[in-house]
C-alpha cells in the first residue's frame, strides 16, 4: 500500500473541491463489445460471468486511480483489488462475495466457484472477509440498461461500483452495457476512459 503525497499531488485541488461536496460521485454507462469473451466462454464451457469479470479485474488492477482509497482522510494506492460481487441464491435473494483476484484465469474462476458455493450455503449478507481492497459489482442479466444508479450510504465512499447489463446483439457484434460509478475526488473521466479501454482489450483476448 502506497500513501499519496497530497501536498504534491497534481490532483490536489480537484480532490479538495470534490471531497467537500455532498455528492462527489459520478457515473457513466459504456457499451463494451463482449463478442470474443462470450464465444470463448462457449468454446471452453466456462462461465461468461467469470470471463468478463476477470477481464474487468485485470483492467481495474492496471488502472491506478481505481486502486485509490480514502482512509482516515488520507489517500492510499492499494496493492491489489479484489471483487465483491453480488451472487444470486436459489431463493432470489443475494449475498455479497469476496473473490480473491488472480491474473491466472483458472485460479480466479475457482475463487468465484468457491464463493458461489459459500453464498448458496449461507443466509448471511456479508462475506467473512470484507474491506476497502475490492470493487463492488453486480450482474443484472435480466435486462439491458442504458443508465443505472448505485445506492450510497451518505458516508465517504471511495470504492468504485460497477454493474453489468444483459448482453444484446448489435449487428454482428454482442454488446454489454457497463455502468461505472466512482468518487470524483479520486477519479476523472479520463481515468474511466483508461479503465474502459483496458477492459475492452482484455475482453478481446481469445
Amino acid at each position: 500500500m502506497k500513501k499519496i503525497d497530497l501536498k504534491n499531488w497534481n490532483r490536489r485541488q480537484h480532490y479538495y473541491h470534490f471531497i467537500a461536496l455532498k455528492d462527489p460521485y459520478f457515473a457513466l454507462t459504456i457499451p463494451l463489445d463482449v463478442t470474443v469473451a462470450y464465444k470463448k466462454s462457449k468454446d471452453y464451457n466456462i462461465s461468461f460471468f467469470a470471463v468478463y469479470l476477470h477481464a474487468c479485474m485485470m483492467a481495474i488492477n492496471q488502472t491506478e486511480n481505481f486502486k485509490y482509497r480514502i482512509i482516515n482522510d488520507e489517500i492510499f494506492e492499494l496493492d491489489v483489488i479484489h471483487a465483491s460481487a453480488t451472487i444470486l441464491r436459489p431463493d432470489h435473494t443475494f449475498g455479497f462475495s469476496y473473490i480473491n483476484f488472480s491474473e491466472n484465469f483458472e485460479e480466479f474462476n475457482l475463487n468465484i466457484i468457491g464463493e458461489k458455493q459459500r453464498v448458496h450455503e449461507s443466509s448471511e449478507l456479508y462475506p467473512p472477509k470484507y474491506g476497502l481492497d475490492c470493487i463492488h459489482c453486480s450482474a443484472l442479466p435480466w435486462f439491458s440498461f442504458s443508465s443505472q444508479k448505485e445506492p450510497f450510504s451518505g458516508l465517504q465512499d471511495s470504492i468504485p461500483k460497477i454493474a453489468f447489463s444483459k448482453s444484446y446483439q448489435h449487428g454482428d457484434r454482442l454488446l454489454m452495457n457497463v455502468s461505472i460509478s466512482v468518487n470524483h475526488a479520486l477519479v476523472d473521466g479520463y481515468h474511466v476512459s483508461l479503465f474502459s479501454q483496458k477492459f475492452q482489450d482484455f475482453l478481446n483476448v481469445k
